[in-house]
């Protein structure tokens, strides 16, 4: 099961238990701990925590959206530039095509490396294991390196040859650019402890549901459903947080776009 399902389970499961526990609670207070006025600072008391617990979630639905939307746009870029960077190859000639094979090579072994469990591309490309994938996996960066000191390697034979790879050495900068945007958007950007406190708000919003709701079928319906509402935003905020993992993950169409044009004959 997906890491974002279980922590969306635990949250609801977390949420209800401290809904129970407060209802539990209320069989057993005194009555002087009933009174209207011990109620309303309760919940006075409870609403600044929810208005708190709310902003801070809203804040970082939004900031891990933006993040993914973003990466997402750069992923599209970099494929851009890969797919570019084949086209002024193919019209550099036969000498180039090494760095072409190359080329294919890289892109290849980026979608089988990303999106493992999607179909892997077909022919031979390096394959890796282990932990950590990507654009951000230091083999792969040292695939694209070498694509650039070939091209900087290049023997021009003519001016048309030698604006050529010109272009080429301003394109496969352009590559290299982009992963290290990529770079920097992949990475997890939401604090766990941050996350841990914010269920331990709710929590504690939940049980003073339970405190001060009357006992019947409406409010246990009201409640269980405030609860998914509420780990369904922190099943999201995981999710948009790791780009290239759980449900919700950037597509690999523009890359397996690239790795089409490079395969045209």
């Amino acid at each position: 099961m997906a890491h974002g399902i279980w922590l969306l389970l635990i949250v609801f499961v977390l949420l209800l238990a401290a809904a129970g526990i407060g209802t539990t609670l209320q069989g057993r207070l005194r009555d002087h701990h009933r009174t209207s006025q011990t109620t309303d600072h309760v919940r006075l008391v409870v609403s600044i925590l929810v208005t708190l617990t709310a902003l801070v979630l809203s804040l970082l639905l939004s900031e891990v959206k933006g993040s993914f939307d973003t990466f997402d746009s750069r992923l599209r870029a970099f494929a851009g530039d890969l797919a570019n960077l084949d086209v002024h190859l193919r019209e550099y000639g036969d000498e180039a095509q090494p760095i072409r094979a190359m080329l294919r090579a890289y892109v290849a072994a980026v979608v089988a490396d990303s999106w493992r469990e999607e179909s892997a591309p077909a022919g031979a490309y390096p394959r890796f294991a282990g932990e950590g994938r990507g654009v951000d996996r230091q083999q792969l960066g040292a695939m694209l390196v070498r694509m650039d000191v070939a091209i900087h390697r290049l023997d021009p034979p003519d001016g048309i040859h030698q604006r050529l790879a010109q272009a080429l050495a301003g394109q496969v900068d352009a590559a290299l650019d982009s992963r290290r945007s990529l770079i920097g958007t992949a990475q997890a950007t939401v604090s766990w402890p941050l996350m841990v406190a914010m269920c331990a708000w709710l929590m504690v919003v939940f049980a003073v549901f339970g405190l001060l709701a009357p006992r019947n079928a409406v409010v246990h319906l009201t409640i269980v459903i405030c609860a998914v509402c509420v780990a369904s935003a922190i099943f999201l905020i995981d999710e948009y947080d790791s780009p290239l993992h759980g449900l919700m993950h950037v597509s690999s169409d523009a890359l397996r776009d690239a790795l089409r044009q490079i395969d045209e004959p």
